[in-house]
């Protein structure tokens, strides 16, 4: 293999890689609601997309480059996803289930959570429901605080869209959470 075949290979794999990086952001961003950042990445993906493309088919004649190009696809989606992780964009409810929210509760407030409480009743018994919104960034922190205090406490994640904010006992305006 001589050296502009190789070239053009890693060309190839790393546009697939940007484009298909910037591909799984734009599918979270979709999802959350954050439609200009996500016309953007898709702009620049279909930018990178159309090069990458265009040098396979037009040289199709070199199999290397179809296998550079699934290269980069695999990849750039598994780039993609570490990424999304690590800026964990948005915000998260979450609701902690514990027999034990006299102790849960007044830790999780101590730490600078914004608590919810509601009583309700399980298969065992009475159970208290606590929830929390913080940013993705912090829910396993939050996580890991509450079964500090209870070991035993269950726990659901989901992700917040729209949330409406309060300040004391008067509600304030609707929060989009995502541009």
């Amino acid at each position: 293999m001589n050296w502009a075949l190789l070239f053009t290979c890693l060309l190839i794999a790393l546009a697939r890689v940007t484009d298909m990086t910037l591909d799984t952001i734009r599918t979270v961003a979709i999802v959350q609601g954050r439609r200009v950042f996500a016309a953007l990445l898709g702009f620049f993906e279909a930018l990178v997309y159309i090069v990458a493309v265009a040098k396979v088919l037009a040289n199709f004649d070199h199999f290397v480059y179809a296998i550079a190009y699934a290269a980069g696809f695999a990849a750039g989606t598994f780039l993609g996803i570490t990424l999304e992780k690590r800026l964990a964009l948005g915000e998260q409810l979450v609701a902690i289930f514990t027999r034990k929210a006299g102790e849960v509760a007044p830790t999780l407030r101590a730490l600078g959570y914004r608590i919810t409480e509601f009583q309700g009743r399980g298969r065992d018994g009475e159970v208290s429901a606590l929830f929390i919104e913080v940013p993705r960034k912090q829910t396993m922190k939050l996580v890991a605080d509450a079964r500090e205090a209870d070991d035993d406490c269950f726990y659901l994640v989901q992700d917040i869209r729209l949330a409406r904010r309060s300040a004391g006992n008067h509600l304030t305006k609707q929060v989009k959470i995502a541009a």
